[in-house]
């Protein structure tokens, strides 16, 4: 008969493809129930972080559901970073674990719904009878609040007989949050007046309207008006018009198109939370521009917005789409009048930094110009960030995803390879990693290769340090010792496990990348380029936060 960890394992099958993890005493019945029953495909990682982490980054390459696995106690509190991130994140996802038998703790077990509620997580517990039902209720719960939901099976109901598999409902998700109401309704009219009569309009979108699946209603608004448009660093590519688009805005955009956006009379921030480094710490906008944001927060997430319409970023976009057709609104000429090229374009940099290693401006230029144009960009958190969001541009949202930076965490980098390799099955996928937070991950470099093999690189920013804390505290006057790394040869590390490695002191050392894109993917291995890089030039994004601090 079916145990209780087959019944989680054949409920959760009909909505997932994926689950990553690693196996150990408390899921061992879930993951052979998993394998001898469904044809779910379970990707094996090497830490229990890199579970949550691949599942994560599975379900921003795919925006589908995504799971994960571990074991209870040690295996369950090594998730909990990952879980954070998710959570900061808005990632739904469902983590199956062990659990603590029903007759109470080992001296092994924690109280793993507290910690999974301190990070913000919540816990659902399957028993003998309801173990199909409570699976579903926490798929239902995951996808309606876009959340991280652990699925916890308790040790001794693991293995008990369960019976047949009862047929479980389907979850029941909400429908789009829509503007109803005269005031919301008004608000909308308001907005689209506002830009129908504006002389140099702005649109901004982020992460929330690609969810919501609002870039062609947004490129029909942008249109109607003439707007030139922008997005958060999570929503790059989401606008139909590239030639009309300035590209990331914060710190990671280009200082002329930022200085563009300081020109606007009426911005329209859609699905956007304006956060500190979207916002450039306040200077995004002029004093003079009415900002309005459609979002589905309770309120306006900035003091600058002027007006506020909470509603699903694609519903609105589309309702003032009407408004502006029934007002007859006529572009405002403004964006064909710019060279929106020029404006986007980042400093080459330098060959070589002052103190003789590379300077990482022109060596993300370079890259930028070998890397295949289909290609899904991951990256790992640190002073690094700006390179890859500055210098290479990707298609969608869907293919740039940054796992680290909602809960401001480094160490995540290669397990997030795995999640986009098996999302976007077709593309290139490179992974962007300093070499502190690439040496915290190192457990899950091997995962990265066998799951990327032929058609995944790492980029390794390897300037002996922890930068962002050199930047942010040496400059300080902080001692500089425990913000160093000996030298890591990353290369000779990412042979070992498979990989091809190249370490990069020159710029011509680069060719590789060139020849490497230009052969057969089954003739090629996983490439690693360990880039000896200057920590003395720094991201324009922190020398915004180093301003801000000082």
């Amino acid at each position: 008969m079916p145990t209780v960890s087959a019944h989680v394992a054949l409920t959760l099958a009909r909505h997932i493809d994926h689950v990553f993890g690693v196996m150990g005493n408390g899921n061992a019945y879930f993951l052979d129930a998993l394998e001898r029953a469904t044809d779910v495909h379970f990707t094996a990682v090497r830490h229990e972080a890199g579970g949550v982490v691949a599942a994560d980054a599975f379900h921003r390459a795919s925006g589908q559901l995504a799971a994960a696995t571990s074991t209870y106690g040690a295996g369950f509190t090594n998730t909990l970073t990952a879980l954070a991130e998710a959570v900061q994140a808005h990632v739904p996802l469902i983590l199956v674990v062990g659990d603590e038998p029903t007759s109470g703790p080992r001296p092994w077990d924690v109280d793993q719904i507290a910690m999974a509620s301190a990070v913000g997580a919540r816990t659902y517990t399957v028993g003998r009878t309801d173990a199909a039902a409570t699976t579903v209720i926490a798929i239902e719960h995951a996808l309606t609040y876009r959340v991280p939901t652990v699925l916890a099976i308790p040790y001794d109901v693991a293995s008990l007989d369960a019976g047949d598999v009862p047929a479980a409902p389907d979850p029941v998700l909400p429908a789009p949050l829509i503007a109803r109401g005269p005031f919301a309704e008004a608000s909308l009219r308001e907005v689209a007046s506002a830009l129908a009569t504006a002389s140099r309009p702005f649109l901004l979108a982020g992460r929330g309207a690609w969810i919501a699946g609002a870039g062609d209603a947004l490129g029909d608004v942008a249109d109607l008006t003439g707007a030139v448009t922008a997005s958060t660093a999570l929503a790059r590519g989401i606008f139909p018009r590239g030639e009309y688009d300035l590209g990331v805005t914060g710190g990671f955009g280009a200082e002329g198109a930022m200085d563009l956006v300081r020109e606007a009379d009426v911005a329209v921030v859609f699905g956007a939370s304006l956060n500190q480094f979207t916002m450039r710490f306040g200077d995004l906008f002029a004093p003079g521009t009415r900002v309005f944001q459609i979002d589905v927060a309770p309120t306006a997430t900035h003091p600058h917005v002027a007006g506020f319409v909470r509603a699903d970023a694609a519903t609105a976009a589309a309702e003032i789409v009407t408004e502006l057709s029934e007002m007859g609104a006529e572009p405002s000429g403004w964006r064909e009048s710019i060279d929106i090229a020029a404006l986007r374009q980042y400093p080459a940099g330098d060959a070589l930094a002052a103190d003789g290693r590379l300077d990482p401006r022109s060596v993300a230029a370079r890259i930028g110009e070998l890397l295949p144009a289909d290609r899904v960009v991951v990256s790992d958190g640190g002073h690094f960030i700006g390179w890859a969001n500055m210098y290479w541009p990707v298609a969608s949202p869907d293919r740039m995803m940054m796992v680290g930076t909602a809960f401001q965490s480094i160490g995540l980098g290669w397990p997030s390879v795995a999640g986009a390799a098996l999302a976007q099955p077709d593309a290139t996928v490179v992974l962007t990693t300093g070499d502190g937070g690439g040496l915290m991950a190192l457990s899950d470099l091997e995962t990265a290769v066998r799951t990327a093999a032929g058609r995944g690189l790492a980029v390794v920013w390897n300037d002996a340090a922890y930068g962002a804390e050199v930047n942010l505290y040496g400059l300080k006057g902080l001692a500089k010792a425990p913000m160093m790394i000996p030298q890591v040869d990353f290369a000779a590390l990412a042979t070992g496990v498979g990989a091809e490695g190249v370490v990069v002191r020159d710029l011509s050392d680069l060719d590789r990348l060139e020849s490497w894109a230009a052969e057969d993917a089954a003739s090629r291995s996983f490439l690693v380029l360990d880039c000896r890089i200057s920590g003395d030039v720094i991201a324009p994004y922190q020398q915004e936060i180093i301003r801000v601090n000082s």
